[in-house]
């Protein structure tokens, strides 16, 4: 699909992995809408890439609804949708209090990363299936899983089963949404610098990065951009899990 002129939509795009996309999107001549919770950093990312910004709790019906109203107003029905909306908590099964795990805790993160993606991907599926198509397809959707889908570490059994959750059920979308001709993918980010990473000192930073095997180093967010572009670019590209991660697999801890 030509990038140039699409309508474009990026979840998390205020910062980190989205909005490393969102300024590929728009450097390549889409028009980029910006779905966040986050106001002041989803305006200034906005203001930098020529898009607009809307206020999204991914995991609202009516909030998702509502906000590609927006971004259709603004620039038309959207072809393109990057999901990158999510939270990362950690906890343990059984706490060191032997208390339980928050069960509140555990469907916050399922409602986000999981019933999110779904929810503004169906929603954006339902109205790109309507537009002509260009060169054979209407629209693609990548959306965010994790190498924690396979390689899940102590404390994220609720963050492995929210992206777990993205990877199985990237090939039967994709099987849905054939027949409208719109393709979709995933990639299961390693080990990024993304805000979340910068908050730690620099030496874990350093010991976290050399723990990829090859480029011994964090992911740069632009990484994840420039295959979401060979994504959006490659008609074949359908139905899989692309690990980005310099092949590290997940220790334990």
């Amino acid at each position: 699909m030509d990038i140039r002129n699409s309508a474009a939509i990026v979840t998390g795009g205020a910062s980190g992995l989205g909005l490393a996309t969102a300024t590929m999107l728009a450097a390549q001549g889409a028009k980029v809408a910006i779905f966040d919770l986050n106001e002041a950093d989803g305006e200034a990312a906005a203001a930098n890439v020529g898009g607009v910004f809307v206020r999204v709790d991914v995991a609202d019906e009516a909030s998702v609804a509502s906000a590609i109203d927006v971004a259709e107003q603004a620039h038309g029905i959207a072809r393109i949708l990057v999901n990158c909306a999510g939270v990362a908590p950690a906890a343990r099964t059984v706490g060191k209090d032997f208390a339980p795990h928050p069960l509140a805790g555990y469907r916050r993160t399922i409602e986000i990363n999981l019933v999110g993606t779904f929810n503004v991907l169906s929603q954006f599926a339902a109205r790109a299936a309507r537009v002509e198509e260009v060169e054979g397809e209407r629209g693609v959707i990548v959306n965010t899983a994790s190498v924690a889908a396979y390689d899940g570490q102590i404390g994220q059994a609720a963050y492995s089963a929210s992206k777990g959750g993205i990877v199985g059920m990237t090939l039967p979308v994709a099987r849905d949404l054939a027949q409208h001709k719109i393709r979709v993918m995933a990639i299961a980010p390693g080990i990024f610098l993304t805000p979340m990473m910068q908050s730690f000192p620099q030496h874990v930073q350093d010991a976290l990065g050399a723990q990829v095997p090859h480029p011994s180093r964090l992911g740069d967010p632009r990484e994840y951009a420039q295959l979401v572009e060979a994504i959006v670019r490659n008609p074949m590209l359908n139905g899989e899990v692309i690990r980005l991660d310099g092949a590290i697999r997940m220790p334990p801890r």
